[in-house]
C-alpha cells in the first residue's frame, strides 16, 4: 500500500453534532456523516452512537489501509488516555476513557484530543495557516476560537500544540470577560465566562431572557422564543431587528474582550475564527470590527501586528486537526 491509499478516520464530537469522516493527508474529506445529539442523553447512548459512526465510517475505507482513528471531542481531554474531565457540554462522559475503550472495541489506533486543540492543528498545517505560509509568512504562534454550542480555544506555537501541564490548556471559552457579582452563570459553573456570553447557546439563552423581561416589545423575535437559536438571532440582526442587534453588539464586545486577552497572554501572528456563530458574525461582516476593538485595547503596536480570520476550512477545522494527529502519530 502507498501513502496515498491510506486514510485516517476523523471524527468531530461537539457539544450538538457528532460528525465522522474520512480524510487523506492533504485533509480532503473524502467522505462524511453527521447526526445530533440532545442535550440529556445517557452516557451509554451517546457513546452508542459515537461509536456506531466509526464503525460505519471504517466500513467506507473499504481495501484502503486506515492508520487510526482521530477524535476531537469538545471539553477538556487528556491527551494520553483520551480521559474527559467535567466537559461543560458532554458532562456525562466525565471519567470516561475513550482511547482504551475504541482501540479495544476497533482494533485500530485511537488518538483523541480537545476540538478546539485539534481544529488549531489543523488550521496550522492545512488551513489559515497553510495559507499564509504560501504568502511567505508562516504563523508563529496561531490561536484558533471555535464559536458555537460552546467557545473553545487551542494555540499553536512554532508548529506545536501548546497543551499545558495536563493537556488542559487554552480553555479561552472559560476566560472571564465580566466580573460582576451578577454576571451570567456559565455552565462551567463560573459566572462571566467568555462561553456565557458569547457562544450559540449563550445568544439563545440571552435573548430568551431578554423577551421574558419585556426588553424591545416590537422586535419579531418576540414571538419565536420557544424555537429561537444564536442563527436566528444572527440573521435577525443583518436585518435590523433592535434586539437581536443588541445582542449581537454584546457578543462583539465579549468577543472583544477575550480576544484582547488572548492577544496579551499569546502575543499571536494569526488568529483563526471557526464554528457557527463565526459563520453569522462573517455574514454580519463583524469580524473587521472585532478586529479594530481588539486592537484598540492592546498595549503595544506590536501585540496589533496580527492578523483575525474566518477559518478556510468551513465545518471542517475539527476532523482536519483530528486527521493530522493521526498523521502526527501513525
Amino acid at each position: 500500500m502507498t501513502q496515498a491509499s491510506e486514510v485516517a478516520v476523523a471524527m468531530d464530537w461537539g457539544g450538538t453534532w457528532i460528525r465522522v469522516g474520512i480524510l487523506d493527508r492533504d485533509g480532503h474529506v473524502l467522505r462524511q456523516d453527521r447526526v445530533g445529539h440532545a442535550r440529556g442523553t445517557g452516557k451509554d447512548e451517546l457513546l452508542g452512537l459515537a461509536e456506531g459512526l466509526l464503525r460505519q465510517a471504517i466500513d467506507w475505507c473499504g481495501p484502503r489501509t486506515i492508520a487510526g482513528i482521530g477524535v476531537a471531542i469538545a471539553g477538556p481531554v487528556e491527551p494520553e488516555t483520551g480521559t474527559m474531565y467535567q466537559p461543560p457540554n458532554l458532562y456525562v462522559l466525565d471519567g470516561v476513557s475513550l482511547k482504551p475503550l475504541w482501540e479495544a472495541n476497533l482494533g485500530y489506533p485511537v488518538w483523541v484530543g480537545n476540538d478546539a486543540n485539534l481544529a488549531a492543528l489543523g488550521e496550522f498545517h492545512l488551513g489559515a495557516g497553510r495559507a499564509m505560509a504560501k504568502e511567505g509568512t508562516p504563523p508563529k504562534t496561531l490561536v484558533y476560537l471555535t464559536i458555537s454550542t460552546g467557545i473553545g480555544g487551542g494555540v499553536i506555537e512554532h508548529g506545536k500544540m501548546l497543551l499545558g501541564a495536563n493537556g488542559l490548556a487554552a480553555e479561552i471559552g472559560h476566560m472571564c470577560v465580566d466580573s460582576r457579582e451578577d454576571a451570567i452563570e456559565c455552565q462551567c459553573g463560573v459566572r462571566g465566562c467568555l462561553e456565557a456570553l458569547a457562544s450559540g447557546t449563550a445568544i439563545a439563552n440571552i435573548v430568551r431572557d431578554r423577551i421574558t423581561q419585556g426588553d424591545f416589545p416590537a422586535s419579531s423575535l418576540a414571538g419565536e422564543s420557544d424555537s429561537l437559536t444564536s442563527a436566528t438571532v444572527l440573521l435577525a440582526a443583518g436585518q435590523g431587528d433592535p434586539l437581536a442587534v443588541s445582542i449581537v453588539d454584546g457578543v462583539v464586545f465579549a468577543l472583544s474582550v477575550g480576544l484582547a486577552n488572548v492577544l496579551h497572554l499569546y502575543n499571536p501572528d494569526l488568529i483563526v475564527l471557526g464554528g457557527g456563530v463565526t459563520l453569522g458574525l462573517v455574514g454580519l461582516d463583524l469580524l473587521p470590527r472585532i478586529q479594530e476593538r481588539v486592537k484598540a485595547r492592546a498595549m503595544s503596536e506590536l501585540h496589533k501586528k496580527f492578523r483575525l480570520v474566518a477559518s478556510p476550512l468551513g465545518d471542517d477545522p475539527g476532523m482536519v486537526g483530528a486527521a493530522t494527529l493521526v498523521w502526527q502519530n501513525a
